[in-house]
């Protein structure tokens, strides 16, 4: 009878270790398997996390590429601006200047005809006023028709002497205004103003 009891104690101490044992067996498969779990969790976070740093990256140098491309464009339209504001500047100088040279050698051409009328009749005025033997009376009637002829023809180049001063002046002032303004000429390049035309005068009724 105490040989059974034993036995019987025997067998449930060794069912009691034997389930010890599986519940010891259960836990360490149920905590391997859970470390397992949050290690996957982990390297899954952390390839998210790696994932959308890389994106962030990229959209970073995305939008640094295209700052610098603008950045280059409008560099290049500025500089393309400023070669096209000296280019017109210059055009436009080169322009006053010629208008310039060219009214200043009209002037000359005309006050060098003013005065070539003026010797011309200064010398009739001479030959008119010149004694004559035999006719004293009428050379003494032509001096006062050649005399006219001659102030006449001063006033003349004396008027258009002014006419074109004056034109030249208008030109000159037309020309700095122009080349002193190319700021104003990136947006809308200033068009030269024509230079005015002076009025021409009316020669005086010749004296009969």
């Amino acid at each position: 009878m105490a040989t059974r009891k034993k036995s019987l104690m025997t067998k449930i101490g060794d069912a009691l270790e034997s389930a010890k044992d599986k519940a010891q067996e259960m836990g360490t498969s149920i905590a391997k398997r859970a470390e397992g779990v949050a290690a996957e969790a982990k390297r899954e976070v952390k390839q998210a996390a790696t994932a959308v740093e890389k994106k962030a990256r990229a959209a970073k140098a995305k939008v640094q590429r295209k700052v610098h491309a603008v950045e280059v464009d409008a560099e290049k339209a500025l500089a393309k601006a400023q070669r096209t504001v000296t280019r017109k500047a210059r055009a436009a100088k080169a322009d006053g200047e010629k208008a310039i040279g060219k009214a200043e050698r009209a002037v000359k051409r005309q006050v060098k005809a003013a005065a070539t009328g003026a010797r011309k009749a200064a010398v009739k005025v001479e030959k008119a006023m010149a004694p004559k033997k035999t006719a004293a009376r009428p050379a003494a009637r032509k001096s006062t028709p050649v005399k006219k002829a001659v102030a006449r023809t001063a006033a003349q180049a004396t008027a258009v002497k002014k006419a074109v001063v004056k034109k030249v002046a208008a030109t000159t002032a037309a020309v700095k205004k122009a080349v002193a303004r190319p700021a104003a000429a990136k947006k809308a390049p200033a068009k030269k103003a024509p230079a005015k035309k002076a009025p021409a005068k009316k020669a005086a009724p010749r004296a009969k």
